[in-house]
């Protein structure tokens, strides 16, 4: 299987660093994707992209892109986790893994924020570790990928 990744930001992501740092931190988005990078190189992986969107028809795109490239996807749908079935539809077609992503832990949040669509296709979430979710997210994909036919991980992680 391919081992290659991509790395989708939704809505307002943009403003990680600024946007109500007591629930989102200081770390700021650029921050995030430098820390990604270097995990995936760790992890003999390739992020063939890292981006954030405020449009939804940019996200569903970037997915089948992720999907042409035969990438994985870690995906912080920010708010269209409760909205989009679109989002959720595009995802469940990829046929490669897909982890769910969010920084603050949504289910101690409003209950508005508590039924994700994309958790319902997605092959896991992390979410409440603050930025970290993301570096967790990298390694699940890295292991996910290193999956052989019976489940079980292939090689040293």
């Amino acid at each position: 299987m391919p081992r290659h990744i991509a790395i989708l930001n939704g809505p307002s992501l943009n403003y990680l660093g600024q946007r109500e740092p007591e629930v989102y931190g200081r770390t700021t988005l650029a921050d995030i994707e430098r820390m990604c990078r270097k995990r995936a190189e760790e992890r003999s992986l390739d992020l063939v992209f890292f981006r954030q969107t405020n449009h939804e028809g940019f996200m569903i795109d970037w997915i089948h892109e992720a999907r042409e490239a035969q990438a994985a996807v870690a995906i912080n749908p920010g708010s269209w986790a409760t909205t989009s079935i679109a989002i959720a539809d595009a995802l469940k077609i990829s046929n490669l893994p897909v982890i769910e992503v969010h920084i603050s832990n949504i289910h101690q949040r409003e209950s508005y924020r508590q039924n994700s669509f994309v958790s319902k296709v997605a092959k896991g979430v992390i979410a409440g570790v603050g930025f970290r979710s993301y570096l967790h997210a990298v390694d699940a994909l890295a292991d996910l990928l290193s999956l052989s036919d019976d489940g079980q991980l292939a090689g040293p992680r």
